[in-house]
């Protein structure tokens, strides 16, 4: 009875608006103190065909030195770090959006893959890994014997 009361007398939109503002804020404070480079750097891409996986990864400003790719049975880990830009002491930045530091992100991949058939090309900033089934993980047609 007392949410009937609420409502007859206008708080319940109060409310509703007061818990729309607090989870906008939520939102937004969220990544508050990290940057989109620590959470979701780099971005990427994955598709797959009949007996490979491609992922591709988004990393400008990044030297191919600085890029450790690693992979273990159906898991792709890719780190490394991407430096800040360096400017001027009496800079002021007025907006800082391109993060830098220390990146890491970890991909299941839908199946197995022979480490060594990995195949990796960086070019215009982007990372493309190509990653293959093992021969032995491949279907096989078997044949079938008359009689």
């Amino acid at each position: 009875m007392l949410t009937s009361d609420f409502g007859r007398f206008g708080f319940e939109p109060l409310f509703g608006e007061m818990r729309r503002m607090q989870n906008e804020m939520n939102r937004l404070m969220s990544g508050y103190g990290t940057t989109a480079a620590a959470k979701d750097f780099p971005p990427l891409g994955l598709w797959v065909g009949e007996n490979s996986v491609v992922v591709t990864a988004e990393l400008p400003g990044v030297n191919t030195d600085g890029i450790d790719i690693t992979v273990h049975e159906d898991v792709l880990s890719l780190k490394g770090k991407r430096e800040a830009n360096e400017v001027g002491e009496d800079v002021i930045w007025h907006r800082r959006e391109r993060g830098h530091g220390s990146f890491s992100r970890t991909i299941q991949l839908p199946f197995r893959v022979d480490p060594d058939r990995v195949q990796a090309r960086f070019d215009h900033g982007v990372l493309q890994i190509e990653l293959w089934r093992p021969e032995t993980d491949l279907p096989k047609k078997i044949q079938i014997r008359a009689g």
